[in-house]
């Protein structure tokens, strides 16, 4: 489980295809405390490191992964956000992130606004990709407040803090971006779509 909140920006520095799996090596500040088999999440995307070198860790995507993740456009360079799994006992300051995207989404606009910045975002909707006002959305690895919700598009703020410590900072309209919605938000819509309609 994780939290949403950053703990290192990374720099793809080799992509290795091997079939239908993609090999990622990452350079990045946490590398040298990583170990083999520790899980880690890339962007939203809980992945398992499976080799290690002084400057980098490497991990492997699958096809599945692959195709419901914006890792297939990942490039040498691309700036990744890293956060270590929760540690038991540990505070938990964003919300909980599974590590499981749900789906793609797509920037249609960033405007800055007076010191911070405001993202757009639309994605294709369904009834348990849930929501809410002020509620909590996890993107591309962050945990993020829900403003202003729409049936196919809403929006987040980012401040300063998460502007200079994330890849927000590279961030364009028309880039996709990897969501996880609220798992107790889908837990609901389960619920309700199995038990909702019995007496």
């Amino acid at each position: 489980m994780f939290t949403g909140i950053i703990e290192s920006l990374g720099t793809v520095r080799k992509i290795v295809k091997d079939r239908s799996n993609v090999h990622f090596t990452i350079d990045a500040s946490i590398s040298s405390e990583l170990k083999v088999d520790q899980s880690i999440s890339h962007n939203g995307v809980c992945l398992t490191v499976v080799a290690l070198d002084s400057d980098g860790h490497t991990v492997t995507a699958v096809e599945e992964t692959l195709r419901r993740t914006n890792l297939g456009d990942w490039k040498e360079g691309t700036l990744v956000n890293l956060e270590r799994a929760m540690a038991m006992g540990g505070r938990l300051d964003g919300h909980i992130v599974q590590g499981h995207v749900d789906t793609t989404g797509i920037c249609t606009a960033v405007e800055e606004t007076g010191g911070s910045w405001k993202f757009t975002f639309r994605y294709q909707p369904s009834p348990e990709h849930m929501l809410v006002d002020k509620g909590s959305i996890c993107i591309n690895g962050v945990s993020l407040t829900v403003v202003d919700p729409a049936e196919d598009q809403f929006s987040v703020a980012i401040i300063p803090y998460t502007w200079e410590h994330t890849n927000f900072r590279t961030l364009q309209a028309g880039d996709a971006i990897n969501l996880e919605f609220d798992v107790i938000g889908k837990y609901i819509a389960r619920h309700l779509a199995v038990y909702g309609s019995r007496n």
